[in-house]
């Protein structure tokens, strides 16, 4: 195999090396952490050091880290729990989330809006952030929850979370955030934002795939996510993945430590590669912000007018880099994006689009090859779509 350059780090990470020892070194940990013997105390220790370095990374009590399988179950947890309360009756019987959430939170609200469910989709500006005026004008004395995701994980847009949170509690409802894409690349303060409700995915800041955090503040509701044994204060059965659990802690603390500079090296990477991409191929348009406040600093996410997403993608894996059309958990659908279709970007820019999402284990050289290999591409593909016209 050559050279492989991965830049499709919003998609998945690969685990750090640290986090990969300690889950080694805790192979033998096998005990189940409900037992009341040694190996089980034991194994409910690591379990909960992790659970403090997680509270740690986000601010809040370790009484209010909740884990689960990963983001996706988190955000179906929260509705669920507010489709309870409709169902017992409660006057406040309607969702909103904004346009551009990840499908998990999306698939999700349709089903729901599909049952008979009150949804409603808050738009977003031509940049991809949340209209805050929109989303006050759809506030109610029947809100039961807002759903505004932290970082958009196509765009990178960081969306005004603290301000919707305000909005949400003025009117009574409570606020929900996934953070999934923005832990670990900026600050995730959940007393900060006003969060009731964050979800979180080890896999997206170097950890182990399977496990994930939902951090409910203490006193607001919550229905059981798995009924069975009395795990997770009775509301998530089933016995500890001690060993991915304890590597979600590493990842934590690993991403506490290095917020910073991860933060600066991500964001001067992918400055270089936008950069380098306007400077060498006419013609592009650059989605989302280039603002470094309002934008995650590893995403990158740039249409090519006349190149088609599909064709630029396999011909960069042919070079070995690996980039993205978009969201990973779209990926088999040959609809456009939908994020950038609801930022009002033309159907053939969303069609020529591409996702390089930069991680902690890219360089200077995986740029600089990107942007040898990308050119003659797109160059290529333009010609070749030129001829068929």
């Amino acid at each position: 195999m050559g050279r492989i350059v991965y830049l499709d780090n919003n998609a998945t990470t690969e685990m750090a090396q640290e986090v990969i020892s300690i889950m080694a070194d805790n192979a033998s940990l096998y005990g189940n952490a409900s037992s009341m013997h040694n190996m089980g105390r034991a194994s409910k220790s690591g379990i909960d050091w992790a659970r403090g370095e997680v509270a740690a990374l986000i601010n809040s009590d370790p009484g209010e880290i909740y884990f689960v399988s990963g983001a996706s179950e988190a955000n179906n947890t929260v509705f669920n729990v507010f489709r309870d309360r409709i169902d017992d009756g409660d006057k406040r019987n309607r969702i909103l989330l904004s346009t551009i959430e990840h499908p998990a939170s999306i698939e999700t609200a349709k089903y729901l809006a599909a049952k008979g469910y009150r949804i409603d989709f808050v738009p977003v500006d031509h940049v991809g952030e949340v209209k805050l005026d929109k989303l006050e004008e759809l506030m109610g004395e029947d809100v039961a929850l807002v759903s505004i995701m932290t970082g958009n994980n196509e765009s990178g847009v960081i969306q005004p979370v603290r301000e919707a949170a305000e909005i949400a509690h003025r009117y009574g409802a409570y606020f929900h955030t996934d953070a999934t894409q923005a832990i670990g690349k900026i600050r995730v303060d959940v007393k900060e934002i006003g969060a009731d409700y964050l979800s979180m995915s080890a896999h997206k800041f170097y950890g182990p795939k399977g496990v994930g955090v939902l951090f409910a503040r203490k006193g607001v509701p919550l229905s059981p996510f798995v009924h069975g044994g009395h795990q997770e204060k009775g509301y998530r059965a089933g016995t500890y993945n001690n060993q991915s659990i304890i590597g979600m802690g590493k990842a934590a603390e690993l991403a506490r430590i290095n917020l910073s500079s991860e933060h600066d090296k991500l964001w001067r990477l992918r400055e270089k590669l936008r950069k380098g991409i306007e400077e060498r191929i006419p013609n592009v348009v650059v989605n989302g912000s280039n603002d470094e406040a309002k934008c995650l600093p590893g995403t990158l996410n740039v249409s090519f007018p006349c190149a088609e997403g599909e064709s630029i993608l396999l011909y960069l894996d042919l070079e070995g880099i690996e980039v993205s059309t978009g969201s990973a958990c779209a990926s088999g659908s040959l609809e456009p994006s939908y994020v950038l279709l609801a930022a009002g970007l033309d159907v053939e820019l969303a069609h020529g689009s591409i996702r390089f999402s930069l991680g902690r284990y890219n360089s200077d050289e995986d740029v600089e090859y990107t942007l040898e290999k990308l050119p003659p591409i797109i160059e290529r593909i333009r010609e070749m779509s030129t001829r068929r016209q």
